[in-house]
């Protein structure tokens, strides 16, 4: 999928609520856990309830890698799923890989190739040629971690190097990567303040944004430093909507929540 693309249908459905699903067993709906796929058919309901207001969805891979061989199955029918009949949706492989040049291919093979994501989160620390393996996928995106919403964030990404907070040299150093125009950014919502900085680096590129309600982030904030004339955001939300309810109506709450949501966006894209 390409960035003109998504942002089509931003203004198509007035939205830019992308929408983590990460499963866990311990948090679903009891009756689920019946089914012979309970993860599937957790994520196959909050995805026909809510396709209608989202403009990606993003599994945290960590929630299926924790179920072996079963969660990876899930994880698999769940993308196939939405490449079948939501293809227009954005997928986000939230896996924060990175490692050595021919290691990153094979991740980079895994994400865009089997699995069919259009986009995969991907970690700066080991530089550009751990990134650019990714970076080679036409039409792909690869998603680096800029400035995230965590509280461990300031341990490193705030710091200063040469006078100079290490998140901002991480963002003008990808830029001279091949295949830079490939690269969008996780940028935390409870960092708002920092997103107009961040915007005089990355103008024009889409951010990624987690931290949107269970974690304090504020939509307005976010909205009023980082968008841009594409909008250039995709604001994440997982618990606040598909653990909505714990009930046999929880896929109804889920779609409640991502239409309020929604609604809210509406207002901005106008």
């Amino acid at each position: 999928m390409t960035s003109q693309q998504l942002e089509s249908q931003i203004r198509q459905k007035k939205s830019f609520l992308c929408i983590g699903l990460d499963v866990d067993l311990d948090k679903i709906p009891k009756h689920l856990l019946q089914s012979e796929d309970p993860i599937f058919e957790f994520n196959k309901a909050i995805i026909d309830a809510t396709h209608h207001f989202c403009v990606a969805y993003k599994p945290n891979t960590a929630f299926y890698e924790a179920y072996g061989i079963q969660g990876w199955h899930s994880l698999k029918k769940t993308i196939d799923y939405l490449n079948e009949f939501y293809p227009e949706i954005f997928t986000i492989a939230d896996a924060k890989r990175g490692d050595i040049g021919n290691t990153s291919s094979m991740y980079a093979k895994a994400f865009f190739e089997d699995l069919g994501f259009d986009s995969v989160t991907v970690v700066p620390y080991m530089g550009k040629d751990s990134v650019e393996p990714f970076l080679a996928f036409p039409d792909k995106h690869t998603i680096l971690l800029a400035l995230t919403s965590n509280e461990g964030a300031f341990d490193f990404q705030t710091k200063k190097i040469n006078e100079i907070e290490l998140y901002k040299q991480v963002l003008e150093t990808s830029k001279t990567w091949k295949n830079s125009e490939n690269l969008m950014y996780v940028v935390g919502a409870t960092k708002a303040e920092y997103f107009s900085e961040i915007r005089k680096i990355v103008p024009d590129s889409f951010l990624l944004v987690p931290g949107v309600g269970a974690q304090g982030g504020n939509l307005y904030d976010v909205c009023k430093y980082g968008l841009n004339s594409q909008i250039g955001l995709l604001i994440n939300s997982s618990r606040g909507i598909i653990y909505a309810s714990s009930a046999m109506d929880f896929a109804k709450k889920a779609y409640e929540k991502a239409k309020e949501l929604q609604s809210e966006m509406e207002k901005i894209v106008g």
